[in-house]
Order: C-alpha cells, then structure tokens, then sequence
C-alpha cells in the first residue's frame, strides 16, 4: 500500500509541481550578445528605416555596389562627349559584360556596379527617348531624361517593398543647349560635371582627369580619346592597355553616339603610346598621392569583387 502512495499518480503530480513551480520565471531581458551579432547594423534591414545619425543604410550599400563595380569614364569639351569603361571578365573563359549602352543618336550611358540594373535602366531611358520624339517629333533634351532617371532612382529609396538599384550611370548627351555630360547615383542625385570617374580603382583615373580637365573645354575629339585612354590606363594598375581591355564611345557635334570598334581603339593606343610613355614619369607622383588617399576604401571594394554572388 505504500508503495502505491509513493509511485502512483498523487505522488507523480506532486513531484511535478515541485520541479515545475507555477509562477513563471520573471523575464530576463533581450536575447544575448551572441544573437545581436548575427545582425550588422539594426538599421541596415529596411530601406525606409533611418538611423539616429540621419542615414539610410541601405542606399549606402548600393552605393558602395558602385565603387566595387569595373571602372568607367567621362570627360566633355564643347562639341563632344566622350565615354570609357573597362573590360571584366570573370574568368579567362567568358566574355565580358557590356558597359557602354545607347539610348539615342545624341544619348548613351556608361555603367558602373549590377550589370543587370544598368540593362534595364537603360531600356527605360530608351523607351523614354522613342516616347518623346513619337509626341514632340523633336530629340529628349538631356536634363529631362536624367531628372526623370532620378526621380525614378529615389522611389526606390522610399518603399519597403523595393531595393535601389545597384548601379551609377554616366549619361552623356547632346542638345540644344551643347554637350553634357552627368553621373546618376543610387541614391537619386544627379550632378553635372566636365569629367568624372566612377566604379573599382577610379580615384586614380579621378586624379589624371582633376590635372588635365581645364584643358577638356577647347579639346578636340581626338584629345578627349587620347585623354579617355590615359585615364582607363591609370585604373588598370600597371596591367597593358589594349583595346581588348576598354571600350570607348563618342558623340558630338555631327556625329551620332556610337561605340568605336577594337581595330580604331588600338591605332589610337598606338598613336598615343610615346606620349604616355614621356607623361607616365611626370604622373607617377600624382598618382601614388591619389591611390593612397584611396587605399583604404579600394581594398574594401577588392574584397567584395571576390565574394560578390553577381556580376557587377
């Protein structure tokens, strides 16, 4: 009998409750350390959350998918307009990305970070050039088209449901009122510049076209080729320039946009090769002061070419 008292189901409820008190246990605060750190930052996981420093978090990591992307050049005189980009591939046995789109006879915009974005941004620029002429039977004035490319960028910095596109475009264009050229942040700025650099190592090729830019007003077509190719060369850090490793494309004054082809890109390395090789002494100093003042911020964007899941 009491042995039945000690193992029946009045002794076992009564040990449960002894193991199991009936007041819960008072809570003890938020989840551990080691549980934060799975997350980078707390206000990185929303577009539209600001932080209490008045940034947005996400804007700034497409931005950044920017500077990780392949370089790319513009510089403009009165009549002409002049891009650049360079040429990567993933492996030695792919091709290369296209970098250089046309939107119009008098428009065409050079890419830096998603390819992908870039593709269809430009496709949206186009739609908008055909538009315009079908109604107005008159070309897109190059403002107008880069405003509306920004107002579409900022609406993406302003939904939940959205990413901002992960790409900065160089559009260059001309119009009634001459030649432009203008870079096209994730963010939705836009800015006017006469020549500017953007994507992976671009400071060198920044501090090439800050030396030479008040001679880019008055320049010639030609000038602006030969000051493209000097730039690109800056960005490849001591690889060979070739025509197989750029692209180069014009528009002017008489002279629709159009992308040169790799036979008339290495005739003009060829014909340039003795003037950089008297300039390249003289703008090694330079150079080594601009890749310093930028190695901290290039060493980040080669990290994230090397663990990037896409190609950018």
């Amino acid at each position: 009998m009491q042995k039945c008292i000690k193992n029946g189901p009045l002794a076992q409820l009564l040990n449960a409750k002894k193991a199991y008190p009936v007041r819960p246990e008072p809570w003890k605060g938020p989840p551990t350390v080691s549980y934060r750190k799975m997350f980078r930052n707390q206000y990185d996981t929303d577009v539209t959350t600001w932080s209490p420093a008045g940034r947005l978090f996400q804007v700034e990591y497409a931005m950044e998918a920017v500077k990780q992307g392949s370089a790319a050049i513009g510089l403009r005189s009165k009549t002409h307009i002049v891009l650049g980009c360079v040429n990567k591939a993933n492996s030695e046995l792919s091709s290369h990305q296209k970098k250089i789109f046309k939107v119009d006879d008098h428009i065409g915009v050079a890419i830096a970070g998603l390819t992908a974005d870039g593709r269809v941004l430009s496709r949206y620029m186009r739609n908008e050039c055909i538009n315009y002429s079908f109604t107005y039977e008159s070309p897109l004035p190059v403002g107008r088209l880069v405003v509306q490319l920004a107002d579409k960028a900022q609406v993406c910095t302003q939904r939940s449901w959205k990413r901002p596109y992960g790409v900065g475009l160089l559009v260059a264009g001309l119009d009634e009122s001459g030649a432009h050229l203008y870079y096209n942040c994730p963010s939705g700025n836009y800015f006017e510049y006469q020549a500017f650099a953007i994507g992976s190592r671009s400071q060198a090729a920044k501090t090439y076209l800050e030396r030479k830019f008040e001679n880019f007003t008055d320049a010639s077509r030609d000038d602006l080729v030969k000051d493209a190719l000097m730039a690109i060369r800056e960005t490849l850090q001591g690889e060979t320039l070739k025509s197989s490793v750029c692209t180069i494309a014009v528009v002017g004054v008489g002279e629709p946009f159009h992308i040169l082809d790799q036979g008339t890109v290495q005739q003009m390395i060829d014909a340039f090769e003795i003037v950089g090789e008297q300039e390249g002494p003289a703008a090694e100093p330079d150079a080594a002061a601009g890749q310093e003042a930028s190695a901290e911020p290039e060493q980040g964007a080669a990290a994230g070419e090397g663990v990037a899941p896409m190609d950018i």
